[in-house]
């Protein structure tokens, strides 16, 4: 199965998507509402994947934390979901280490979709 944790700064977000990701049958192990607490959690739980918002609160931002998540020894896959859908925001989560880049107004089936791929480390 596949395990997942969430980055989002937003309560409602974050339970939304927990509900979705379940209903289809993946794992959400835990959830985080900042860069800094998903280093921390992952580093706890090591799930396959984290699911992460470009930007959130104060202090890491998404790219930050994706780079720093994709440095830590056996890595997890980080797939970008976020609202922001320019070029430049593209081009930094990838580089940081993303694997994929989704945005929040997709249909559920394609953001299911894309966590089972990006799990494995598919583009």
């Amino acid at each position: 199965m596949t395990r997942v944790l969430i980055t989002d700064d937003h309560p409602v977000v974050r339970a939304g998507l927990r509900m979705l990701l379940e209903a289809a049958g993946i794992e959400v192990v835990t959830e985080a509402a900042s860069g800094t607490e998903a280093i921390e959690l992952t580093r706890r739980h090591q799930p396959e994947l984290v699911l992460m918002d470009l930007q959130l609160g104060p202090g890491m931002d998404g790219v930050a934390a994706t780079a720093a998540l994709r440095e830590l020894p056996d890595p997890p896959h980080v797939l970008i979901v976020t609202t922001y859908d320019t070029d430049a925001d593209i081009l930094r989560a990838v580089e940081a280490g993303a694997v994929g880049y989704l945005l929040k107004d997709a249909p559920p089936d394609e953001l299911i979709r894309a966590v089972r791929k990006a799990a494995h480390g598919e583009a």
